[in-house]
């Protein structure tokens, strides 16, 4: 099964192009050796032509294809974001870790995000497991949520169950309002 994942703090590098970005996580999957790599044969040229395309498609996906070959360091922070989950993209996982994809952002980019992350799972038919702390973006995207707190599961349903389950909202809250918790 094939398994990509993203960071909370968002590690592309930095001096590269957006493209390059993506053509190197493409690359663990390049099916040359190494004496392909230092003859610079027809299948090595073959392979990186369908690299770098599958590179760019994944570009046009996330939107990113006018900046291809820009510096990576320029995107704005979204962008940025966009992008690592581009480069784990490149790699055709059949399940995506997303650890904290909104962390940062505020909520026009995370509405963008929730909307982009439904594109990818759409698109691609992959399972997509997040760690996520802002409700709005759990409550959109998610199925099903499970809670921890101090490692420990409290908590396990629908974003609307655990939105109202008494020991969630006394652990990240602070207090229980049994309003709340009645409907």
């Amino acid at each position: 099964m094939g398994i990509a994942r993203t960071f909370q703090n968002i590690r592309l590098f930095s001096n590269l192009s957006v493209i390059q970005n993506v053509i190197i996580a493409r690359n663990l999957e390049a099916k040359y050796n190494l004496a392909d790599t230092f003859l610079r044969n027809a299948k090595y040229h073959k392979i990186s032509k369908e690299t770098e395309e599958k590179a760019f498609e994944l570009l046009k996906v996330v939107g990113l294809e006018d900046k291809a070959y820009e510096k990576s360091s320029s995107l704005p922070y979204g962008h940025q974001r966009k992008l690592e989950i581009a480069r784990a993209m490149a790699l055709d996982p059949k399940l995506l870790l997303l650890d904290e994809p909104a962390a940062g952002m505020n909520a026009d980019e995370s509405l963008e995000l929730v909307s982009f992350i439904k594109e990818i799972r759409d698109k691609f038919g992959i399972t997509i497991l997040m760690i996520e702390h802002h409700m709005d973006v759990i409550s959109s995207l998610c199925d099903s949520v499970t809670v921890l707190s101090f490692g420990k599961t409290i908590a396990a349903g629908t974003p609307a169950e655990v939105k109202r389950n008494k020991t969630v909202i006394e652990a990240y809250l602070g207090g229980v309002d049994d309003d709340a918790t009645d409907k």
